[in-house]
């Protein structure tokens, strides 16, 4: 039987496939237009989104929704999500065990959005995503193509808020994202 998006969340909302299960107080299982032709996946959520069950909420999330405005997007025209559904004990970063359980999740969201374009938010999305030995300080904005999907990343917005160097870069990275959603995505009329 082919996956709907009610039944896909509710198997995730029960999930108890990694020991993030013990500690989450909700499973993060995304949020935005679920017709999006653009997916930006993360690594796993933080205090706040674990809080709400709502990705990218706290800081990094206020950061994030404004890099989406630099470039005339919002969370109604895309989809985001992350590798892993439930919040890593005090922020870690997610164990391979953890991603490879929940890895699953995510493909069967992708499969259901069918999106043009992914964006990887840092380097854990990244090596997950696009390959195993993605180096995002050298990587960061470069496209690459899989059965027709173009996918690319950026530094993740709480690296940005910690060291707003990597900002200059990550907004010619931006200028990127836009120019291809323009040539890939032209009904989004960016």
């Amino acid at each position: 039987m082919a996956d709907t998006w009610e039944t896909l969340q509710s198997e995730c909302l029960h999930c108890h496939d990694c020991a993030l299960a013990e500690t989450r107080t909700h499973v993060v299982f995304g949020d935005g237009s679920r017709q999006a032709k653009i997916l930006l996946i993360g690594e796993g959520p933080g205090q706040h989104e674990d809080e709400q069950g709502i990705p990218f909420v706290g800081k990094a999330g206020m950061l994030l929704d404004d890099m989406l405005e630099i470039i005339g997007l919002d969370r109604e025209k895309v989809y985001i999500a992350n590798i892993v559904k439930c919040r890593p004990p005090h922020n870690r970063d997610p164990l391979n065990v953890e991603q490879d359980a929940c890895i699953g999740w995510l493909r069967r969201q992708t499969a259901l959005l069918r999106p043009k374009i992914i964006v990887c938010l840092g380097r854990i999305a990244a090596k997950a995503i696009i390959k195993e030995d993605f180096r995002i300080t050298s990587e960061h904005g470069q496209w690459f193509s899989r059965s027709g999907v173009q996918m690319t990343a950026i530094y993740h917005p709480a690296a940005l808020l910690r060291d707003v160097g990597k900002r200059p870069e990550t907004f010619e990275d931006l200028k990127s994202i836009q120019a291809k959603i323009r040539e890939v995505c032209p009904e989004l009329g960016l």
